[in-house]
């Protein structure tokens, strides 16, 4: 069984390097009383604004949120947004190590709220020059020697170009290396300890399946192929299904009211990563892991669960 005040302790001691994409994310939020003159959309009469730590960021303030200890290490532009992102993930605790690229922008995504609804997003992004990435990859083998277990966050902004040599580098130390991929080409994260996709990311890779039973040997197939130590599939409202050595772990559905689902994986792969290094078995992490979703799918926006939070979920 799963102790509350054990968990709070535990969490305390792993050191965990959080590596990906980083993006802005802006919230403007506003009344909505008519339509718009010159075109059939809302006009939104914004009266407040947030802004949030998005991506590998979001990760990053997840992992600190439940107590641990975290690196962040990617790319951002010169700019102020880049700036105001530093500034946002100080506040949370995260230990930055941010390289600033001349040549780019800071992924923003920009929402706007009416009504409690989003009524639209604007994204502003370009991928990071080669050199950047070069000096991040000699600063990731630096931080390896103090870490106990590595997050890729890949949201296919360009910041993982070396995903390949890192995960290689983590085998050959022995630390453990979490992934949570974006796009087709899975090939990229063979050699990996675990991986997470969701159950869309993975039908984009694997295929369609019937039955529970197809999904299984899917997902075998591709953990076998890829040289994985586990894959766990996110299924949404049918929970989450960890596939490891032939062995199938399903963990459903905790209910609740699903309010928000953006920034659900992070708070997902975050969990994983702070129980498998704070000692905690895999199927253990997972079952905290789903108890974290529950709790952040209840929030608006981009957000993060802390260890209070988590441990108030968790079955008696």
């Amino acid at each position: 069984m799963l102790d509350s005040q054990h968990i709070k302790d535990r969490f305390k001691s792993p050191r965990i390097l959080v590596v990906g994409d980083v993006m802005l994310d802006r919230y403007w939020f506003g009344e909505v009383s008519r339509i718009s003159p010159e075109a059939p959309v809302p006009v939104v009469l914004v009266n407040k604004s947030e802004e949030r730590p998005g991506g590998a960021a979001n990760v990053a303030r997840g992992v600190s949120a439940l107590g641990a200890n975290c690196i962040l290490l990617s790319v951002t532009g010169n700019d102020e947004a880049g700036q105001r992102l530093e500034e946002l993930l100080k506040e949370d605790g995260v230990h930055t190590q941010l390289y600033r690229d001349e040549q780019v922008d800071t992924t923003v995504k920009l929402r706007v709220i009416g009504r409690q609804q989003q009524l639209l997003r604007i994204d502003f992004e370009t991928q990071p020059s080669h050199e950047i990435l070069l000096a991040k990859l000699t600063q990731f083998s630096n931080l390896l020697d103090s870490i106990d277990l590595v997050i890729l966050s890949d949201y296919g902004k360009g910041g993982l170009k070396h995903i390949e040599n890192m995960i290689s580098q983590c085998n050959q130390r022995g630390i453990p290396v979490l992934v949570d991929p974006k796009g087709e080409d899975y090939y990229r994260y063979r050699g990996a300890t675990l991986l997470t996709p969701n159950r869309s990311e993975f039908k984009q890779v694997a295929g369609s399946w019937k039955d529970d039973r197809e999904l299984a040997k899917k997902a075998q197939e591709l953990k076998d192929k890829l040289s994985l130590s586990a894959l766990l599939v996110t299924r949404s409202e049918e929970g989450m299904t960890l596939y490891q050595n032939d062995e199938v772990f399903h963990e459903p559905t905790r209910a609740q009211e699903v309010y928000d689902v953006s920034g659900a994986g992070d708070t997902v792969i975050a969990t994983l990563g702070v129980a498998m290094a704070a000692g905690y078995s895999l199927k253990d992490a997972v079952k905290l892991a789903n108890l974290a979703a529950g709790v952040v799918v209840g929030k608006l926006g981009t957000a993060v669960v802390n260890t209070d939070e988590l441990c108030h979920v968790i079955p008696n």
